[in-house]
């Protein structure tokens, strides 16, 4: 008679074929990693959206640009700005004669180049958890066909199809879908809502980028 304990977990790993055995652990593997990537994005995320919200607030507030102090890398705002900042002292400072158009011109290139660098960045790791989600249920599945395979061999070659002898070569067989479920449903939420977070994000540095290259536009207009 079939126990509970014989259909635990770990009894049907351990009973499981070398093959339904390396899917199960090859599973539990991109679930751990999924699981780091989601941890480390949404920390790295909120700590970079409170940088950007203060650095905003404080730019606003600001009587001069030189006041700001904000180090590079630290956050996309401060990077959009030294790149803008850098970009303007080229272009403008010692000059006698300023092509406005041409300023205005870069400005939006490396302040646009900016912003895409820091969202390549961000969403370096998405396509990990992309893949983990997608691929899964099928890696899970593969190990649930070969499973099933395998206790139908027995079945046949015992001739004895009692519900004791099919339902633990069952149990392990479709114990690989669950995992394979197991790893891709974290995978899949985490990376729709990492991939919003990066949006709300990239979506506040365009605003910020339009607001800031509006306010050198007007600079440019009061230059002789």
């Amino acid at each position: 008679m079939t126990t509970a304990d014989a259909m635990s977990p770990l009894s049907l790993f351990l009973r499981a074929d070398i093959v339904v055995k390396a899917v199960m652990i090859g599973l539990l593997l991109a679930s751990v990693w999924s699981w780091a990537i989601i941890l480390e994005r949404s920390r790295l995320l909120r700590r970079l959206l409170a940088g950007v919200e203060g650095f905003e607030a404080r730019f606003w507030k600001a009587a001069t640009l030189d006041e700001l102090k904000a180090p590079r890398g630290s956050h996309p705002a401060a990077d959009l700005f030294h790149a803008g900042m850098d970009e303007w002292k080229a272009s403008v400072e010692g000059r006698a004669a300023v092509d406005r158009e041409g300023v205005r011109a870069r400005l939006a290139s490396v302040m646009s180049a900016s912003i895409d660098r820091s969202i390549s960045d961000l969403s370096d790791r998405l396509s990990v958890l992309a893949t983990i989600g997608s691929v899964s249920p099928f890696v899970g599945l593969f190990g649930t066909v070969w499973g099933i395979m395998r206790a139908f061999t027995a079945i046949g070659a015992t001739q004895n199809t009692s519900l004791a002898v099919v339902a633990p070569g069952i149990a392990e067989a479709l114990f690989a879908t669950a995992i394979g479920l197991f790893a891709a449903i974290p995978a899949v939420i985490g990376y729709n809502r990492l991939l919003h977070v990066i949006g709300r994000l990239e979506d506040r540095l365009t605003a910020f980028s339009a607001s800031f290259h509006a306010m050198m536009s007007r600079e440019l207009d009061g230059l002789k």
